[in-house]
């Protein structure tokens, strides 16, 4: 597979990620073995870069790739890592917290869960308001110096959080949503990136499933599924992003691709610099995903895709406004 450098200080790295949030129940229903099979399966086709949170289902992400892993020398994946997030017994998110101290607390319990001595990339899965990022990037540091960590990434953040954590530390990629619908990040963030030689790990590429070819009106009945609380996938806002979905069904027959596989490739043709996370959770819809890699999207395909999704074409927010809130990346920069 194709290798991507994962910003100017950091290291090459497949140019698809597997986002593993999905194994882990999130949405809906998930198979343990199936995932350690799609987990193997990505490994044999050249995926190198594996992201987790640490929060995913309470650490049960961890510890399934973990087991998945088991006899893969290490040097063979680069594990990202988010943290951060406080979870109560009955799964709610009860805040958040980046002090140094509690970082090194939630690093120690991710190295042992997935058994490694060290994590390729770590990051802040939010930002923290109570301290600043100066404070959560030098306690970060610390950790690369002392070997736990190899590189620093973020995770939607803004353009001037951006630039304050890379002042302190050479940040390597922001982890941020970036789709076909949802293009926020043109607005100042990609070109700050840019700039600075920091690179777009790309979550949400299908919009989570919304623009993939799959997603109806009848899904997400069956077990506990994330979408059905986001405000995409409810009422008349999903019937305006499935008439989107069927857009980009029409533009996929003529080049010969299913949706999926050209709203993946739409994202890796944005720049040398994005490394698209896809999210699969079967071997099959891997297998799709990876199929993105054999599309090539011409200048007439890209201006076609251009028309029929211009910028803030989604109906309804991406999260819900409890979690809009505390997004440091929809708020715009100040210089």
């Amino acid at each position: 597979m194709e290798q991507r450098k994962l910003g100017s200080t950091g290291p090459n790295v497949s140019s698809l990620g597997l986002g593993c949030m999905a194994m882990s129940d999130a949405y809906g229903p998930s198979d343990r073995g199936e995932s350690i099979a799609t987990l193997h399966a990505a490994l044999d086709a050249g995926i190198t870069l594996i992201d987790t949170g640490d929060f995913y289902a309470m650490g049960h992400n961890e510890m399934l790739i973990r087991e998945a892993l088991t006899n893969v020398p290490r040097d063979k994946v680069q594990l990202s890592v988010k943290y951060g997030a406080l979870r109560g017994p009955a799964g709610e998110f009860v805040g958040f917290d980046s002090r140094p101290a509690a970082t090194r607390n939630f690093l120690a319990y991710s190295l042992q869960r997935l058994g490694t001595d060290y994590i390729d990339i770590y990051r802040p899965a939010r930002l923290d308001p109570s301290i600043p990022i100066e404070e959560t990037i030098g306690g970060i540091a610390a950790m690369v110096k002392a070997g736990y960590i190899k590189h620093i990434g973020l995770s939607e953040v803004g353009s001037d959080t951006i630039r304050r954590a890379h002042a302190v530390h050479p940040i390597v990629d922001l982890q941020i949503e970036y789709s076909l619908i949802e293009r926020g990040i043109e607005r100042d963030i990609l070109k700050t990136c840019r700039e600075l030689g920091i690179a777009i790990t790309a979550y949400g590429v299908l919009a989570r499933g919304l623009i993939s070819g799959h997603w109806s009106k009848d899904s997400g009945k069956i077990g506990k599924d994330y979408r059905l609380m986001s405000p995409r996938f409810q009422g008349a806002n999903l019937d305006a992003n499935l008439a989107l979905a069927e857009q980009l069904r029409a533009v996929a027959t003529e080049i010969g691709a299913t949706p999926a596989q050209v709203a993946i490739a739409w994202v890796a043709a944005q720049g040398q610099e994005i490394v698209p996370l896809i999210g699969a959770k079967t071997r099959n819809r891997l297998s799709e995903a990876l199929g993105a890699t054999k599309v090539t999207l011409t200048p007439a395909h890209l201006t076609t895709l251009a028309k029929a999704f211009p910028p803030n074409v989604a109906a309804g927010t991406r999260y819900a406004a409890d979690q809009m809130a505390h997004l440091d990346s929809e708020k715009l920069a100040t210089k």
